[in-house]
């Protein structure tokens, strides 16, 4: 077994970058967190804080799209193993929207937090 299997690598990410399209051409909600991903990394260059905060707001774009990406996923397997309805599939598609709202919600006071305390306070 190779420690660095160049192959591997190369498919893994193959199969990443697959996923990803995969993700932002059917799922809605994945095509608007990439614009916003993509609207507000720009500004933070702009704005008067430090790089660890710009890290940050960057970081707090990311982990929503991470998290709508494996909300997504979580969907995908619930419809694919119970494609009638049933109530534990409705609490697992549930508990992934739910996930993706905690991130919303992370994502907002990270911001708020750094331009308000920066702008307002």
């Amino acid at each position: 077994m190779k420690i660095l299997d160049f192959q591997r690598l190369i498919r893994a990410f193959g199969y990443s970058m697959k996923g990803l399209k995969q993700a932002f051409h059917n799922e809605t909600a994945c095509q608007q967190e990439l614009i916003l991903l993509f609207v507000l990394t720009p500004v933070v260059f702009f704005l008067d804080i430090s790089g660890l905060e710009r890290i940050f707001l960057v970081v707090s774009l990311l982990f929503v799209l991470i998290v709508e990406i494996l909300n997504t996923a979580i969907k995908t397997i619930v419809n694919l193993v119970s494609p009638e309805l049933h109530p534990l599939a409705r609490y697992a598609k549930d508990l992934g929207s739910a996930a993706v709202f905690l991130s919303l919600v992370l994502g907002l006071l990270v911001w708020a937090g750094i331009l308000g305390n920066r702008y307002l306070f």
